[in-house]
């Protein structure tokens, strides 16, 4: 486990797996296979409770797409209807329970119920999400069977990380601590996601805990700045899922300094920051990480209209997949985006390699381009000359393996 009070995302380390006690105190994970998927793990109940017992403080953000699931709904309102108070977390995956219907809204509200009378808590006080096909009704008589088998069990955070993935190929967890005068605070997060990766509540279920203590209003401030520098910053394919789902539990009692509260969410900012890296590295078919650069934007919103256009362009991805240095798919994207820039005073690097200046090419290494190109991690830099502002989005390249996983999904 890390320990930080300044992290930077540039500078952040992707770890392989994190052990078992950097989870911290307060939640217990109970997971495995309750016969959604053939045989993978397929269910995750997360257990929460303060030292003294009683609900943690939670907050959530959730996707914007206006075809919602069931469990994104009735999360959002459980939220709202028990202020922030949260006893239990339930996720299965295998089936996103999302357009199907009045059975869905009853498949979501009978989980927590079933959840909340094995808990001896409020049925509002349970969090409930799903991941994987959408249409096909939830047999959710699967995992009301299988939760009093669970009661007691302790599998761990690494087995709950792995009950909730899809179509993902690794587990995606991440871990820091921070330290409020002599008190060592510890939060750890879990993630899913590889594709239907797109900023807005990039597409993915994303689940923090902490033992810091926090108000549910702190909590839900604090996620939604960790939220607007990583998960909002990642696309693959620029598409928005139905039901995103990014979370924060602090089960800790007390109160932060000030001076505690700003590490507290620069750790926070480092979790996140991990794991969104993590969902691009694992992106459907990817074979390139990639960073996409804008300075010298006449404004933020302008800067971070042209770096999303040109990390969501197709032809830009498809060059990054051949490691072709096409500087001019980079251009035109930045072009069509709406910034505004004179692309007579522009300039392009791939990699640190500068390709085109004040609108013409240069005259670069196209063998050096190329094996700058092939390294696992590329960065696509331009340089609008129009202001000072500047932008930051990660992204992946578009290979074949992409339509090969998503031709294929749904059977």
């Amino acid at each position: 486990m890390t320990t930080t009070t300044d992290p930077h995302w540039a500078q952040m380390l992707v770890p392989a797996e994190i052990d078992d006690a950097a989870w911290p105190a307060g939640f217990t994970f109970a997971a495995g296979h309750c016969g959604l998927k053939r045989k993978s793990p397929d269910l995750m109940l997360v257990r929460c409770a303060k030292p003294q017992g009683g609900a943690v403080s939670a907050a959530a953000v959730f996707t914007t797409n206006r075809l919602q699931a069931p469990p994104v709904r009735l999360s959002r309102a459980h939220l709202a209807a028990s202020g922030g108070r949260v006893r239990a977390l339930i996720v299965n995956s295998g089936n996103a329970n999302c357009a199907t219907g009045p059975r869905g809204v009853r498949a979501a509200r009978a989980t927590a119920q079933a959840v909340g009378k094995q808990l001896d808590c409020p049925a509002d006080q349970v969090l409930v999400c799903s991941t994987g096909v959408i249409g096909y009704p939830l047999p959710y008589d699967k995992i009301v069977n299988a939760l009093p088998a669970w009661a007691e069990r302790d599998d761990g955070g690494a087995a709950g990380a792995q009950a909730i993935l899809t179509t993902d190929t690794r587990t995606k967890m991440a871990a820091v601590s921070f330290r409020d005068g002599a008190r060592e605070y510890r939060i750890a997060g879990m993630a899913k996601g590889s594709g239907m990766i797109h900023p807005n509540m990039a597409t993915m279920l994303a689940f923090c805990f902490t033992d810091a203590p926090l108000t549910p209003a702190a909590a839900r401030k604090a996620l939604t700045a960790a939220v607007a520098d990583s998960f909002h910053r990642i696309t693959v394919d620029g598409d928005t899922s139905t039901n995103d789902t990014a979370a924060l539990f602090a089960s800790g009692q007390g109160k932060l300094s000030a001076r505690g509260a700003a590490r507290f969410q620069a750790a926070l900012n480092q979790v996140t920051q991990s794991l969104a890296r993590q969902i691009v590295l694992d992106g459907e078919g990817a074979t390139h990480f990639v960073t996409v650069e804008v300075v010298g934007a006449a404004s933020a919103a302008e800067a971070d209209r042209a770096a999303r256009a040109i990390a969501h362009s197709p032809l830009v991805k498809t060059a990054l997949a051949g490691a072709d240095a096409n500087w001019g798919r980079v251009l035109a994207a930045a072009g069509y985006s709406g910034a505004v820039f004179d692309p007579d005073r522009a300039e392009v690097w791939f990699s640190g390699l500068a390709v085109y200046r004040k609108g013409v090419a240069l005259a670069f290494d196209e063998v050096e381009a190329k094996s700058r190109l092939e390294r696992p991690e590329v960065t696509v830099r331009i340089d609008l000359h129009a202001g000072k502002a500047q932008a930051w989005i990660w992204t992946c390249d578009l290979t074949e393996g992409y339509i090969r996983i998503n031709g294929s999904y749904r059977t």
